[in-house]
This record gives C-alpha cells, sequence and structure tokens, in this order.
C-alpha cells in the first residue's frame, strides 16, 4: 500500500507509526481472524460447539484469492452462527460442516487452481442442505475464472466471448444424471440450458466438473449433483 503524501511529511516517530498502520491495514485476512487454527497440512481449521450447534469447517490458507475465500467462509461460519443462536429451543443441536477441494489443471496455454467447497448444514428444516460454493483462479493471468464475469476486465471468463457451450454441455449432463440415478430423470431444458446453474465448477487437465446443490438441478430431494464434462467437446471453447 502506498503511504499517504501526508506520512511523509510527518518527522520521526509519527512517520513510523502511520506507516505501520497503513501496512497493517493492507494485511491479507488470516484463519485467526476466524477463530481458527492452521494445521501441518496448511488447512485452517475452524470449529465451535455448544449445546444447541456444532459448526466445522476446514479450507486451506495458500489458495490464491484469499480474500474471496475468506469473504465467503466467514459469511458462511456468521449466517449459521446468526442462525443457531436464535432463542428458542431446537429438537436436534444445527450442524454445519463444510470441506474444501482442490483442483488443477496444467493444460497450455496457462494453468489453473481450483477450489470447492461443500457445506451440509442441518437447521431444523424439513431436510438438512447439501450446496457448493466454487473458486477457480487462472494463473496466467492472475485473474479469478468465472463463467458470467460481468463485463469485468478484472476476471477470466472460462468460455471465450460468443461461445455457447450450452447446447453441447446440456446432454452431456443430462445422460450423467441419469447413470448416476439409475433411472432416467428429465431436467426441463430451461434449466439444463441455463448458464446460471453451472456457475459452481473446477477445471482439470481431463474435463470441467459442473457441482450442483440441492434443488438447483432437480427436486431437492434428489441431494446434490456434480458431474464431469469432459474437455473434449467443448475444447475449442474455453477460453
Amino acid at each position: 500500500m502506498r503511504i499517504p503524501t501526508l506520512a511523509l511529511a510527518v518527522a520521526g516517530i509519527a512517520a513510523l507509526g502511520w506507516s505501520s498502520v497503513a501496512i497493517a491495514s493492507a494485511a491479507p485476512p488470516k484463519c485467526g481472524d476466524l477463530s481458527g487454527v492452521v494445521d501441518g497440512a496448511q488447512m485452517c481449521q475452524i470449529q465451535a460447539t455448544d449445546p444447541a450447534y456444532a459448526l466445522s469447517i476446514t479450507y486451506p490458507v495458500n489458495y490464491p484469492d484469499v480474500q474471496a475465500v475468506f469473504d465467503y467462509v466467514k459469511q458462511t461460519r456468521d449466517g449459521f452462527l446468526n442462525v443457531a443462536k436464535m432463542p428458542g429451543p431446537h429438537d436436534m443441536p444445527y450442524e454445519l460442516e463444510t470441506t474444501a477441494t482442490e483442483y488443477n489443471s496444467a493444460v497450455p496455454p496457462r494453468g489453473t487452481q481450483s477450489l470447492v467447497f461443500k457445506t451440509f448444514q442441518d437447521v431444523g428444516g424439513a431436510r438438512p442442505q447439501t450446496f457448493y460454493q466454487s473458486f477457480n483462479w487462472d494463473q496466467g493471468t492472475r485473474k479469478p475464472i468465472q463463467i458470467d464475469t460481468g463485463g469485468s476486465d478484472k476476471i477470466q471468463p472460462l468460455f471465450q466471448p460468443g461461445a455457447n457451450p450450452w447446447p453441447v454441455i446440456f446432454p452431456i449432463v443430462q445422460s450423467e444424471v441419469d447413470k448416476q440415478s439409475g433411472q432416467p430423470v428429465a431436467i426441463p431444458p430451461a434449466v439444463g440450458l441455463d448458464p446460471t446453474k453451472y456457475d459452481n465448477f473446477a477445471i482439470t487437465n481431463d474435463a470441467i466438473i459442473f457441482f450442483f446443490s440441492q434443488g438447483e438441478l432437480l427436486p431437492e430431494s434428489a441431494g446434490a449433483l456434480q458431474v464431469s464434462v469432459p474437455r473434449g467437446p467443448i475444447d475449442a471453447m474455453i477460453a
């Protein structure tokens, strides 16, 4: 962080003090800021237990997009605790368990890193919920990768501008879901061709893995899903 010009005009200890504050404000968020502990595998372990709830979150501290991951973990933790600490009895203790899985790709012209969070949450509803959140990083451009960039040049698109991969991807997803279900399961085209349903993904050398939270692609009773789409049919459209 650049030190303000005014600070440079302050002599001696005052200038040093201002510099220290400026540097501290630029420090990246840490596991300890979330009441977590970093283990030997460089995983942040966050645990919180109470007669009314149990919380467990684990994630790697060395993912490049540190702030985005920190913000998501904090939001997940705080949202659960706000609900769990609300007045009133629980039939069963509320539960949240969040784990993270890393994926990598080294396909030219650049490599990628993916981090996928899977969260199981039970806060006394009709059924527990499982949902995903992914983060993808382009090691060449040093930018996050998303399907919809929102017009920002600070985000790397997964697919090339103007590409329409969904008519290729949807049949593959439909076929794989049928296999996983052991029977034909109809996914409405309005759902299967909707790019927003594919926001959570991971990139590997051989495939793009899409993660669908509970109720996102199929009824909630079907649970959460993940589908691996081979890169071959869509590789020419990947940015």
